[in-house]
């Protein structure tokens, strides 16, 4: 309204503010950092009296309008008398000089973007059905509204360049400068805050500071648990945006699965109003990562928590109203403390779903099983105490499936990690198993690493049609042959491992012999007794330098107690694509006996078998060069050829022990 009295007259604008007394007590934000390695920014130890903090925004707000404002704006400061009534209405009055604009219409609207709707409202409604989202999540989308992220790569890089100015509108002007809708706007201010404001992790051990200026943060570039989300509300309502700030819990850093939340809130983060809906999102969790270990802020942008689906939203940020969780149907407390927890990787790395769906597991006979679906093809590994054993994990086209069967009775904690697009893995689950027994039948090496059996994976590394499209093969009497097929210019190394027997370093490969034809290989295992084993799979592209990388790996069972085969011979370089060893398999040979040699060699002049004397082979009309030889007197027999008829010079091929006299 205006008073007019003569030419001095003063304008007096109103603007009037109404909150519930538990919605005044309740503005404030705070940091929370996730756990396990590289966690975001989502910490939860010692961050109290969260409501204390809000209520130190609220006499920035009331008292601290005018520093942000340009210096030339307050050389004649216009009086601001703010007043509450005992139902909690706010009225504040500004009084200037008629010819000024009002700084507090100026505060919330740029001086001109503060507008009704065609009502003439001037606040955005309260959350309801218009809002909410069905829960559990459809699979939609990530977010709550149709976005393209591609559209905003030039805003966001513009953004992200803008430098820290002395003022908070400043800043926001520039910030605007690319943006032509509220959509772009409330973007422009989350990309600058994620890339521009650090967690200061003294301060947020220290309740007296959980309360920071706009300019304190804009000149240390730093704030705690209430700076994020304030500084974002501040900034959207300059910006023109409505936006609030709802806090509420958590499940970040230091909680433990399914634990109970009372008493002061942990958190906080804000809504936005855009299009005609509230729409979630929390920069403080966008922003970076704290290394537990160190206590250092590190910046590493999350895109999920920017407009997250609310039925996303819910797993780790609980609202002290439940209309702020804009779902249909709410959640209640008890949900939210017992119902499983999808960190932001497991859905940044394509993730759809996981069995079970309840943070807590107890084993079956010993054994706890857990799927994982995604959408694309996906590299997975996981940790049982924080080792990567008693367990086996097999990669699916759309996800994996593990089998975890805990050592011993009682408590154990299972992490599951996902690779994605990237070349690091990422913590994407967190279970606990409960375990009242043990299958001591069940013991599996401890080199079988991940994955285990062929998979798309391996089919993209070069190995396909596998023989054995299982992980695990079962032998009667300790022999198998596992064939495949192999790409051209890939070159196959296997190994076997177990953890008791004669299996060493050096002979864990003479247990495989390895038969090489045109596009595909065949492995001949024996085992040295009963028992399990890891059969590793490695490839290695021929033309380049560098080891054989491992692909995976088969598990081999053989309760035959009477097993007891012998390791092959060793074979050499020589030893050609295409050639085929039918007899004597075993790479240990009886003293003092007569032994058949029958062998398939391609482009080869002449063999022979060398011991004590020396025989040669002879090339029949079925192409197998056969003889034989004698051991007495010898320790070793080695097999030679003559590749080319005008040389004389043989090579080694194959070598046999001899058993002592």
């Amino acid at each position: 309204m205006e008073l007019k009295k003569d030419s001095n007259a003063v304008a007096i604008d109103m603007l009037l503010i109404v909150h519930s007394e538990k919605r005044r007590a309740a503005q404030a934000t705070h940091l929370d950092s996730q756990a396990d390695p590289g966690a975001l920014l989502q910490n939860r130890g010692g961050f109290q009296g969260v409501r204390n903090g809000i209520r130190k925004w609220q006499e920035l707000e009331r008292n601290g309008f005018q520093g942000n404002l340009p210096e030339k704006q307050c050389l004649q400061p216009p009086q601001v008398i703010t007043s509450y009534d005992n139902q909690g209405t706010q009225l504040t009055v500004e009084i200037h000089p008629q010819d000024a604009m009002p700084q507090l219409l100026k505060k919330f609207s740029l001086a001109k973007r503060l507008q009704g709707d065609k009502n003439g409202n001037m606040r955005p409604r309260q959350p309801g059905g218009k809002d909410a989202h069905a829960y559990p999540w459809d699979r939609s989308s990530l977010k709550s509204m149709p976005l393209d992220l591609r559209h905003f790569e030039k805003l966001d890089a513009s953004a992200s360049q803008v430098t820290v100015k002395s003022g908070l509108e400043e800043l926001v002007s520039d910030l605007l400068q690319e943006a032509h809708s509220d959509l772009e706007r409330v973007r422009a201010i989350w990309i600058w805050i994620c890339h521009h404001i650090e967690y200061d992790m003294e301060a947020a051990q220290e309740k007296d500071r959980q309360a920071f200026k706009p300019t304190d943060i804009l000149r240390t570039q730093k704030t705690n648990c209430d700076g994020y989300a304030g500084l974002f509300e501040r900034m959207c309502r300059i910006a023109g945006v409505h936006c609030v700030t709802v806090p509420g819990y958590s499940k970040g850093f230091g909680y433990q699965t399914g634990q109970s939340f009372s008493g002061e809130f942990d958190h906080a983060w804000n809504a936005v109003y855009l299009e005609g809906h509230w729409h979630l999102l929390d920069s403080t969790w966008g922003s970076g990562l704290v290394d537990t270990t160190t206590s250092k802020f590190t910046f590493l942008y999350n895109e999920f928590y920017f407009l997250t689906h609310p039925a996303l939203f819910i797993e780790d940020h609980f609202p002290d109203n439940k209309n702020w969780q804009l779902l249909k149907p709410p959640q209640s407390l008890r949900q939210f403390e017992n119902n499983m927890y999808h960190k932001s990787e497991f859905y940044n790395k394509g993730m759809l779903s996981a069995h079970p769906e309840t943070s807590m597991i107890r084993t079956v006979n010993g054994k706890a099983t857990v799927t994982i679906e995604s959408c694309a093809p996906t590299l997975f590994m996981f940790m049982l105490n924080g080792k990567q054993e008693h367990g086996l994990l097999s990669l699916r086209k759309n996800g994996m499936k593990l089998e975890v069967y805990p050592p011993t009775m009682g408590t154990h904690k299972l992490q599951i990690f996902a690779k994605g697009n990237s070349d690091i893995y990422s913590s994407v689950l967190e279970y606990t198993l409960k375990c009242n027994y043990v299958d001591l039948s069940v013991r599996l090496p401890a080199e079988l690493h991940q994955p285990v059996g062929p998979s798309w994976f391996s089919e993209q590394m070069g190995i396909t049609k596998p023989s054995h499209p299982d992980p695990i093969i079962h032998t009667s009497d300790g022999r198998c042959s596992i064939s495949f097929g192999v790409e051209e210019g890939i070159s196959v190394l296997a190994s076997l491992h177990g953890d008791d027997g004669p299996i060493t370093e050096e002979t864990q490969r003479r247990y495989i012999f390895q038969l090489n034809r045109e596009k595909r290989t065949e492995l001949k295992v024996q085992l040295p007794h009963a028992g399990k084993f890891a059969l590793k799979i490695f490839v290695k592209k021929r033309q380049e330098q560098g080891n054989f990388v491992f692909v995976f790996n088969y598990l081999l069972c053989c309760a035959n107690t009477k097993v007891n085969w012998p390791m092959f011979p060793e074979s050499f370089g020589n030893w050609g694509q295409g050639n085929e060893l039918l007899e004597p398999l075993s790479g240990v040979l009886p003293a003092n006996r007569n032994i058949p040699f029958k062998l398939k060699l391609h482009g080869i002049a002449k063999a022979l078998v060398k011991g004590q004397d020396t025989w040669p082979l002879t090339l029949n009309p079925e192409g197998y060069w056969e003889g034989s030889c004698n051991t007495a007197g010898c320790q070793e027999v080695y097999v030679m050829v003559l590749e080319n008829a005008n040389h004389n010079f043989y090579s080694y091929i194959l070598k046999y022990k001899v058993n002592d006299q």
